[in-house]
């Protein structure tokens, strides 16, 4: 008993302008049932957040992912992680794969014009406690409160690529998509063309804003519905290993 819960490995992916401590109460969740999470921040390149490019993110999380070839993780990504974590998971063996609100690959992309973010987009010198609330209507003040001192700024390269739309591989893994009702980055239209195109199995979040599932009063919850996702026979680690073997 005590391997398998060793066995039960989750790497939690943040979004743009984010960081690992968005993961907070998942990894309090998944922690209380066994498993294991690592919720890393993605790095700017050397030099400088202005010059960070699209792979630099997907370099890290497929390091981060391929350090747990020996036991694959579970890889759990959410908005712009979502869709890096989209991008490796057919590259290096991952167990099942988790979507959060993701930015959609293409060819479901939200097309954008080339110019559409500058070089650093200044959510983090920017932040206001008012924005950080309309950004999170399904969370309480304590929690608009954390999010508020933690926002960092993004490089505008990212999102932009992200947004023209980034080709991926479709995974062999199984695949869980949650997609918020009130979500206005990415639409629920949007989510559900994605989960089907994925043939993934989808949750849809009524009264769930874009980082509610992460940070709203019911992410709990939601970390808890991925867990009876997982333990309902999709979460099987040795398939993953036999896939890359």
């Amino acid at each position: 008993m005590h391997k398998e819960k060793h066995d039960r490995r989750a790497i939690c992916v943040h979004g743009a302008g984010g960081g690992g401590w968005e993961w907070t109460i998942w990894q309090r969740v998944f922690a209380a049932h066994g498993w294991k999470v690592q919720a890393p921040d993605l790095q700017p390149a050397p030099a400088g957040i202005a010059a960070t490019q699209l792979d630099d993110y997907t370099a890290q999380v497929a390091a981060w992912t391929a350090s747990q070839s020996t036991i694959p993780a579970v890889l759990i990504g959410a908005s712009l992680g979502g869709l890096l974590a989209l991008q490796i998971a057919s590259r290096v063996p991952v167990a099942a794969l988790v979507l959060v609100n993701p930015l959609p690959p293409a060819p479901l992309q939200m097309s954008i014009e080339k110019s559409a973010y500058p070089r650093i987009v200044a959510w983090g010198k920017a932040r206001s406690l008012a924005g950080t609330r309309r950004a999170m209507p399904d969370a309480d003040d304590a929690a608009c409160v954390y999010a508020f001192r933690r926002w960092s700024d993004e490089s505008g390269s990212v999102l932009n690529a992200a947004l023209r739309g980034v080709d991926v591989t479709l995974p062999t893994c199984p695949i869980l998509l949650l997609a918020s009702e009130l979500d206005d980055d990415v639409p629920l239209a949007t989510s559900i063309a994605l989960a089907s195109w994925l043939n993934a199995d989808l949750i849809c979040l009524p009264q769930a804003s874009h980082v509610g599932p992460l940070l709203g009063i019911a992410a709990a919850d939601c970390a808890e519905r991925v867990l009876q996702w997982l333990h309902e026979a999709k979460y099987n680690p040795a398939r993953a290993v036999r896939k890359s073997l």
